[in-house]
Order: C-alpha cells, then structure tokens, then sequence
C-alpha cells in the first residue's frame, strides 16, 4: 500500500484554533473522516485507485452518516465497498450517538 499524507493540515487546524465558538467539533470530524478511509484501506488491502494483486474488493462511494458525540453532531461520509461487507471499528453499524461506555471511559479534564 501507499503511505497516505494526513488530511489535516497546519492551516486547517490554525483556523480551527482561531474560531471562539466549536473549534473542536472540525477537528474531531476529519479525524474520524480519515480514520474511516484508513479502515476502508485495510479492508481492502489497497489505497484509493490503487492497483495491486491484494486487493480484496473495490470501493463504492460513501453514504452520508451523522454521529452524535459530546462535543456535537458529525457528520461523516462513510465509504463503502461494491460487496457491502466493510464495517468500522469506529461505531456499531446502526450506533447514531457515542456509546455511554465510551463516554464513561474516557478521561475528563480537571477544572
């Protein structure tokens, strides 16, 4: 596979920084967008448009997927392959909302 240059840049993050009111929620929303496309990645064992004798399936564009966190709502484009069979890790196949256990899990800052 090719070595896939991160999407988010020092200016996307320098303008989020600079936005007072939800410069978190962009953030977290390409993160999660590029952790979806590496999942598809490995799924098929193969990069967008790559071609290789690994591969496993093809991609078959996105659908649009909303899911609501504690720091609001994203939504996401989630790719899919031709067969159907790709699921992420990042949430449950019908799961619209983070999971209390998630929540729960993670650390909270100290005020």
């Amino acid at each position: 596979m090719t070595q896939k240059k991160s999407i988010i840049s020092r200016e996307v993050v320098k303008q989020a920084l600079q936005q007072d009111d939800d410069f978190l929620r962009p953030l977290i929303q390409r993160i999660v967008q590029e952790v979806l496309e590496l999942d598809m990645e490995q799924s098929l064992h193969a990069a967008k448009s790559e071609r290789t004798n690994t591969r496993l399936g093809y991609r078959s564009g996105y659908y649009s997927r909303g899911l609501i966190t504690r720091i609001g709502k994203l939504e996401l484009r989630a790719p899919q392959d031709r067969q159907g069979h790709f699921r992420t890790e990042v949430f449950e196949r019908y799961q619209r909302s983070e999971s209390r256990a998630q929540r729960d899990a993670t650390p909270q800052a100290c005020p």
